[in-house]
């Protein structure tokens, strides 16, 4: 998990160099980031957290999502010992507000944003699914998992206002013509 963190921060930061030219500082980096934070939950959610499992039976395999709202998840996780719920709310965190600031750029974000906010809480469901589907990497899919998904990609969200307010990312809009000498 921690390998293919770096291995994709590293392809990440070289992306964000690549489009600098193109996008200003503040939009390519935040561009980079939102992938690798969307790379990033993917491997924390869907890697078995301790090693494989093996195999799990079919008669120990859950058919359905929990639909029970609190669900599932543990009382304790071995990052956050205040809950898996809190991890999966900081896990949306740095989505939501990298988004705002790779869409602030633009004056299409007044739709990119939402539609951006969508994307994240489908991401959610999918991952949900994945976990369902996937009985190998022994995972349960809850309901609870995606609403604290969400709130935490809202939470994101309204802190990337903050810092586009702060960061101005649309002042590099026309930065992709030649300097004048």
């Amino acid at each position: 998990m921690l390998l293919g963190a770096a291995t994709s921060g590293l392809g990440c930061v070289l992306l964000a160099l690549f489009l600098r030219p193109r996008l200003g500082p503040v939009s390519s980096a935040a561009f980079a980031a939102l992938l690798w934070s969307v790379v990033v939950i993917g491997l924390v959610t869907l890697i078995p957290a301790n090693g494989a499992p093996g195999v799990v039976s079919a008669e120990g395999r859950s058919t359905t999502c929990s639909w029970d709202i609190g669900g599932p998840a543990p009382a304790g996780f071995w990052i956050f010992q205040s809950g898996q719920r809190l991890l999966n709310t900081l896990l949306f965190v740095p989505s939501g507000a990298m988004l705002v600031l790779a869409a602030a750029r633009w004056r299409a974000a007044r739709w990119l944003v939402p539609a951006g906010l969508v994307g994240l809480a489908a991401f959610s469901a999918v991952i949900e699914k994945t976990q369902l589907e996937l009985a190998r990497i022994d995972r349960a899919c809850d309901v609870t998992d995606v609403i604290d998904n969400v709130t935490g990609a809202v939470a994101g969200v309204a802190f990337g206002v903050l810092l586009a307010l702060a960061l101005r990312p649309w002042r590099h809009r026309g930065s992709t013509r030649a300097p004048a000498r």
